[in-house]
């Protein structure tokens, strides 16, 4: 006999587990079924352990510059298994902690693969192979992505590696290329030559982290200059020769090809939604460009189907997919939730300067026609970043001339990824420049440049 739900979610990372417990305490039978650890990909194999890895690699850095705040240190010195195993014991702590919470919801899991069979209808293949049959009115698909493979690269898990790979090596290369530079590239090439290796980062477009506004992109440029990344930019691998103990990278530049050895190649190229084989084709469920179609309260096609998190459109983000979820489920109980509004989601990156931003960037804001009003104020002129030691960076605001909208925000420096959410709060409440001038900040902090930034813009500054 089959199980029976009111709602059955397929995935439990930050999209699937959150919906799943929303609906739970919206008075829904849940049921998710999972094909490996609770959390998904965010809390096991991506947000999560990478934070403690980079923790680990900022502390190290600490211990090596600890003379720049007179004090001594001697003979600093890691083990690379032990920061691996602290980073995969962050992760299981996670995981068991969303089980904690099914059990506080009441919330069941079905471990397998699940399929959709028909509306209201999942089969899960076990990992025995048997099958077994779950029934729900509503169904929502949460399964995620994975890793990219280029075809110049194809990922073999020992010298061409995804991100999987990247946070369990057994060893720590000595020379690395990291070919991409969104959130991922970036992470990892910072770890990585935080804790020694040589590291070269190849980026296809004409600058590194491609989707941040052009004057962080450079900064972060210089940041990675000065720990000794090399950085390739308007640079592709076209060919990676593994058949010797190392790697021999080929990459197409604009001055001619050029060979890079290196002991491991990560692919950090983007991700690939994970949509195949779970039924979508049989049941006809609308599909574009790898992403399942949508409307705002993330209804497929087909009634009582529905798709949240990285495999619809928009950008692959666990707060993003955690949002969408509660959205979903609040719709589905009958209540009437207000659609996101994708022009006001944060973007972060963890490496070493921190990076992020949310809504438009300077070009973006000229190109819709905008006349704007832009502000910088730079760490270098913050007490509190001197006294921390951390005066790269800065904080850039951008606001619409005549209505003084605050139409984006781009930083970069250490903690600005705490620092962000200010200004989605603020932009959600439709505050103006002038508001954010008068908002008394704390002195002295880092997120006090965000008010100076502000009276950047309106020729008000006082600390520049």
């Amino acid at each position: 006999m089959a199980l029976q739900y009111d709602l059955v979610v397929i995935g439990s990372g930050p999209g699937g587990y959150v919906a799943a417990i929303r609906a739970s305490q919206l008075g829904l039978k849940v049921g998710v079924i999972e094909r490996e650890s609770l959390g998904g990909i965010c809390l096991n194999w991506g947000c999560i352990p990478t934070k403690a890895l980079l923790k680990s690699a900022q502390v190290f850095e600490y211990m090596n510059h600890a003379a720049d705040y007179g004090l001594k240190v001697e003979g600093a010195s890691y083990d690379f298994g032990a920061v691996i195993k602290r980073s995969r014991g962050v992760a299981d702590g996670m995981s068991k902690g969303i089980n904690f919470l099914f059990k506080k919801n009441k919330i069941e899991t079905v471990s397998g693969v699940g399929k959709l069979l028909a509306p209201g209808k999942v089969e899960v293949t076990k990992a025995d192979g048997s099958k077994e049959t779950v029934e729900a009115k509503h169904i929502i698909l949460a399964t995620g992505a994975r890793s990219r493979e280029l075809p110049a690269m194809p990922i073999d898990d020992k010298k061409i590696i995804g991100y999987r790979k990247a946070m369990t090596l057994e060893q720590m290369p000595k020379r690395l290329v990291v070919v991409g530079s969104g959130a991922i590239g970036v992470e990892f090439a910072y770890f990585y030559r935080s804790m020694g290796s040589e590291v070269t980062v190849v980026e296809f477009l004409p600058r590194i982290t491609p989707v941040e506004d052009e004057e962080v992109s450079k900064q972060m440029e210089k940041s990675f200059t000065k720990m000794g990344i090399k950085v390739m930019t308007s640079a592709e691998v076209t060919k990676v020769d593994t058949s010797g103990p190392g790697c021999k990278v080929t990459v197409k530049t604009a001055q001619g090809d050029q060979q890079i050895e290196c002991d491991v190649v990560l692919s950090a190229a983007g991700v690939v939604t994970n949509i195949e084989n779970i039924g979508l084709e049989e049941l006809g469920i609308k599909t574009e460009r790898g992403r399942v179609i949508v409307d705002d309260f993330y209804r497929t096609n087909v009634p009582g189907i529905y798709a949240i998190g990285d495999i619809i459109p928009g950008p692959a983000l666990a707060h993003v997919a955690s949002a969408e979820g509660i959205i979903c489920v609040e719709a589905i109980t009958g209540h009437h939730p207000e659609p996101l509004n994708y022009q006001n989601i944060p973007g972060c990156t963890y490496a070493s300067p921190e990076i992020a931003s949310v809504g438009l960037t300077e070009a973006e804001a000229k190109k819709q026609g905008y006349d704007v009003l832009v502000g910088k104020f730079p760490f270098s002129a913050s007490g509190k970043a001197s006294a921390g030691g951390v005066k790269d960076g800065f904080v850039k605001v951008i606001f619409d001339k005549k209505y003084g909208e605050w139409l984006g925000a781009h930083m970069i420096g250490s903690n600005v990824t705490e620092m962000i959410a200010e200004v989605v709060v603020a932009r959600k409440l439709e505050t103006t420049g002038h508001e954010i001038i008068k908002a008394v900040h704390p002195h002295p902090t880092m997120s006090e440049a965000i008010m100076e930034a502000a009276a950047a813009a309106y020729g008000e500054v006082i600390h520049l």
